[in-house]
């Protein structure tokens, strides 16, 4: 006999497993040795180029692991036109991230890039009507305060290649919520072939008027590796999310900043400013706030759910 009342909140987690962690924190430096190499390659190939091997590579990769034989699921494209908006979203993304990292530093980029958190969360009021408190109102306006302290608008240290780094971290945040829709309803599989299919065919035009062939066997090599880092890079995140929630990983993500001015220190002798390092600061400290709070809101909601017993707990 089933109850009529309402479904409980999940719990929390207690505790991380060591290999979640290990997996989350190699898909960090992973990412930040995507992102140094993708800045390294601009110097050399049109942004175009470069985002087409990102995904192509990725592509031929994904249909071997995947190929219709033993992954025919994969195949079966459900949904087929929120997966084609889910690869558009990504495709824009990786465009205007590395068109910024050609002028930024990896460390400006990535900083600008967490973000995102907040703006997921202000995307969800806007759109799937859910409510937040005004501490929560409070981490978002902070957040974008410490973009703000790293863009410095109005100053001479401003460069546009900033907006498109918000852009970037915007289509990301879309991107996001389209793959939370997704995730649920489409084989893994097959989200993993369209993101790296969709972009591979989209590209083709533009990347026919601005082709130019890579000149030496250092610049096909980091094109490979840009393929297969971004691939392996996705794989560890989603092993890292098999075992602990997106809700206990979230805090840890953020170390990929400090690989990102290792990397960008080593390859580019970039050293960031000041106000980048306390803009990414605020950045950070809000995202982890924000954090904080939904999880007091579930604790809060999954007592409710416990009746007068699970509410006494908290108090």
């Amino acid at each position: 006999m089933s109850s009529s009342g309402p479904t409980p909140p999940s719990p929390l987690p207690s505790r991380i497993p060591l290999k979640a962690l290990l997996a989350l924190f190699g898909s960090t430096i992973v990412f930040a040795c995507l992102d140094t190499t993708a800045k390294a390659v601009s110097y050399h190939l049109p942004v175009i180029e470069v985002s087409w091997f990102r995904y192509f590579i990725n592509l031929v990769m994904a249909s071997v692991v995947l190929n219709p034989i033993s992954s025919p699921g994969a195949w079966r494209f459900r949904r087929p036109g929120m997966q084609i908006l889910r690869s558009l979203l990504l495709t824009a993304m990786t465009l205007a991230n590395f068109s910024a990292l050609h002028y930024l530093q990896v460390a400006e980029v990535t900083s600008i890039g967490f973000l995102s958190p907040m703006v997921i969360t202000l995307l969800s009021v806007l759109f799937l009507h859910e409510t937040i408190g005004i501490r929560r109102v409070v981490a978002i306006l902070a957040g974008f305060s410490g973009v703000l302290l790293i863009t410095q608008p109005g100053f001479g240290t401003f460069h546009p290649a900033m907006l498109l780094a918000l852009a970037s971290m915007l289509s990301g945040a879309i991107y996001t919520l389209v793959t939370r829709h997704l995730a649920t309803r489409v084989d893994p599989g097959s989200l993993v072939i369209s993101l790296a299919a969709v972009p591979s065919l989209l590209l083709v035009p533009p990347l026919l008027v601005v082709w130019q062939t890579p000149a030496s066997l250092l610049v096909w090599g980091m094109l490979i590796f840009m393929g297969a880092a971004g691939g392996f890079g996705h794989f560890l995140v989603m092993t890292a999310h098999r075992f602990a929630s997106a809700a206990a990983l979230a805090p840890y993500g953020y170390i990929q900043l400090v690989w990102t001015v290792i990397s960008g220190y080593l390859v580019f002798a970039d050293v960031p400013s000041v106000w980048t390092i306390a803009g990414a600061g605020v950045v950070i400290a809000s995202g982890l706030y924000l954090l904080h709070r939904e999880r007091v809101v579930h604790a809060r909601a999954l007592a409710a759910a416990a009746g007068p017993a699970g509410r006494s707990a908290l108090t």
